[in-house]
């Protein structure tokens, strides 16, 4: 990055919305997944399929998922002028993600209480209606993966790539759209539950073992509750700034180490929080003998590693 300028930077890192493939894309699949949803939950309870409402209840929850990946580029443009946020509105979609994890817990408290009461208590399924409604699931799925790879290769296709050689140092980054990938993740878990329902279903419908579906309903709920602790790990680690084993952390440490050498230059203190998608900002405090070194000159020897968004740096003489 040759400019630490941050109005530059919140404009060109934060509010790129040059990826308008990925925001139709994931659209789109926002209402087919909903509208399956739906589908699958009312099935569910109709047919008495616990395989299938804990499809439909997973299937919620990436719901939930790619809304908020579709809130995140509406909220990105909408406020891309306002200068209250100061690194940009990234964290909004990260915020809803860990509130979405919050109330998926619940949802697989709802999921485990149906799926054992079932156990306990049998009722008739109506196979053939609810593996219909089961493979119908996995098409959509396939359908919006479909999508969103298309969407993601188009992106990819526009985006930035960008090398730079220092010493013996050579990095190549890309911008991948982090926004788009998520959901496009979600909607490929999501198929794989939809298999164990169809699975599920044609156990009961061919072999007779009607456990197998609530048991598959267990199976599911504990997927979701993966996915959620998973979430709630992940989310936490950016709103709580825990980046400081990150290892753009060592590359800031092994640029000072090198090219400070001569004036003996050391960090005396180093703070790194991630500000959006791939990009960090950091507060460095360094020591040295060099009289002649500003900060300018340490943003430039940063900028070799260009997720490096915005730094504050001090320098102290000795």
């Amino acid at each position: 990055m040759h400019t630490h300028d941050l109005a530059a930077w919140r404009h060109d890192h934060v509010f790129d919305t040059g990826n308008a493939a990925g925001e139709r894309g994931t659209r789109r699949v926002l209402w087919i997944t909903a509208a399956m949803m739906v589908v699958e939950i009312a099935a569910g309870w109709f047919y008495n399929s616990m395989a299938l409402l804990a499809d439909g209840f997973h299937m919620s929850s990436h719901a939930i998922a790619i809304g908020l990946s579709v809130a995140a580029y509406a909220a990105a443009r909408r406020h891309a002028s306002d200068s209250r946020y100061a690194f940009g509105t990234w964290k909004i979609e990260i915020l809803g993600g860990f509130a979405s994890a919050i109330v998926l817990l619940g949802v697989v408290a709802l999921m485990l209480w149906g799926s054992v009461e079932r156990l306990l208590k049998p009722e008739a399924i109506h196979y053939p209606e609810a593996m219909t409604v089961a493979v119908l699931g996995l098409v959509v799925n396939l359908v919006c993966a479909f999508i969103l790879g298309d969407a993601h290769h188009h992106g990819h296709d526009h985006g930035h790539g960008h090398e730079h050689d220092h010493g013996d140092h050579h990095h190549h980054h890309h911008h991948h759209d982090l926004n788009l990938k998520s959901a496009y993740l979600h909607v490929v878990a999501d198929a794989a539950t939809s298999v164990a329902a169809i699975a599920a279903l044609a156990g009961g419908w061919w072999l007779g073992w009607s456990w197998l579906d609530p048991v598959m309903g267990i199976v599911g709920a504990l997927i979701v509750a993966l996915w959620a602790k998973g979430l709630v790990r992940d989310t936490a680690v950016v709103l709580l700034d825990r980046e400081m084993d990150h290892p753009v952390v060592d590359e800031i440490r092994e640029v000072i180490a090198e090219r400070g050498a001569a004036g003996e230059a050391a960090i005396a203190d180093l703070h790194v929080w991630r500000v959006g998608r791939g990009a960090y900002a950091c507060a460095l405090t360094l020591v040295t003998h060099d009289e002649q070194l500003t900060p300018t000159q340490v943003r430039e020897w940063l900028a070799v590693h260009e997720e490096i968004a915005h730094a504050t740096i001090e320098i102290h003489r000795c």
